[in-house]
């Protein structure tokens, strides 16, 4: 009898390892994005938000965090990322509640906080715009993978700056980078049906 029980426990043992194993081979990889299997770390830093309060890595815990540098007097790339991120923010969330976009402001001579705070509210009223010295950016976005700078002198300046967007998961690490599309003669873009698609994926698998 006992032989026999201890026979029905492995058969269970045994079904119940193969059905885990396959529930977590079935959960899909990112496509498209640069996936972290082990998430990056983010170094402590102060910047201030368009409210002109603290926001600290603090603020990233317990969020799905999509990071994007930018600036307001940016011609063809920032309002693009932006318009096409509140076009999808619904689905953002619907996919993760807990979802928020951040624009960093790579532009802090510009880009006071009033300015930040109209030009965010135009995209999304729920966007956050973020900005600090460039001190305190530029390691900023060397933490995050990214780089900018200022690529001309003079009162109409541009600022040289990636496309991408850093997805940043609810223990405040990077998860992945979505990086842009490019054809010729387009603005760089990051496919929003794309991001939409590793996006699920990313929260399935935290």
């Amino acid at each position: 009898m006992n032989k026999y029980l201890l026979g029905l426990i492995a058969i269970a043992a045994i079904a119940i390892g193969a059905l885990s194993f396959k529930t977590v081979t079935d959960i899909a990889l990112p496509e498209y994005a640069l996936y972290y299997k082990e998430p990056r770390l983010i170094k402590p830093f102060q910047l201030s938000d368009h409210h002109g309060q603290p926001f600290t890595k603090e603020q990233l815990n317990n969020k799905w965090s999509l990071v994007f540098f930018g600036y307001t007097s940016c011609p063809d790339i920032c309002p693009t990322t932006l318009q096409n991120l509140s076009f999808i923010y619904d689905d953002l969330k619907a996919i993760a509640q807990n979802s928020q976009v951040l624009l960093v402001s790579v532009d802090p001579q510009r880009d006071s906080q009033e300015k930040l705070a109209k030009y965010i509210a135009y995209f999304n009223r729920e966007f956050i715009a973020l900005r600090a010295g460039h001190e305190v950016l530029f390691p900023f976005a060397r933490n995050m993978g990214l780089m900018y700078a200022i690529s001309e002198e003079g009162d109409d300046y541009l600022v040289d700056h990636s496309a991408s967007l850093v997805l940043v998961n609810p223990d405040g690490k990077i998860a992945a980078i979505f990086r842009p599309e490019q054809a010729i003669g387009d603005v760089p873009s990051i496919n929003s049906d794309k991001l939409l698609s590793d996006y699920q994926k990313i929260v399935a698998l935290y």
